[in-house]
């Protein structure tokens, strides 16, 4: 089970905080205009199954480090990608430091590593930093080529 239940997050289209759940079924919507929110959370070794494997829209994984540069460039661009696609993907962070275990099994060579996992299949990997405009074409290709 998680650690965190709920993170909170501005409702891009509204304004209004809403708290989203890190694991639920469906996708979270604005409690105020029912817009699609963005779904940006952090999971771990321990709840990773939970909280990525198991959710009904597509994930992208970043899998990143506190000391990286590159990771904390790409952040911000994750998250734009995730609000511009919000109610079709969930985006989760998972710090390698900290959760050695998704790492050796993601086989992470490099951080940032990002990963877009469809019901818990990997169908989309990539390494670096990349702007959010490439970051999206390479989310949607990847979502794409899988429903082909």
């Amino acid at each position: 089970m998680s650690t965190r239940q709920a993170t909170t997050v501005s409702c891009p289209h509204c304004g209004r905080t809403n708290r989203v759940p890190v694991a639920a079924e469906g996708r979270p919507k604005c409690g105020h205009c029912k817009q699609p929110l963005p779904w940006v959370v952090d999971a771990g070794d321990d709840d990773f199954t939970e909280v990525a494997e198991r959710a009904g829209v597509p994930v992208v994984v970043d899998l990143w480090a506190t000391w990286c540069g590159p990771c904390r460039m790409v952040s911000p661009a994750l998250e734009k990608v995730a609000t511009d696609l919000a109610g079709r993907i969930k985006l989760v962070k998972v710090d390698v430091d900290k959760n050695p275990r998704l790492s050796r099994r993601f086989e992470v060579q490099a951080v940032p590593t990002l990963l877009i996992l469809d019901r818990g299949e990997t169908v989309g990997r990539q390494a670096g930093a990349a702007p959010a405009p490439a970051l999206r074409q390479w989310v949607e290709q990847s979502l794409t080529a899988r429903k082909g």
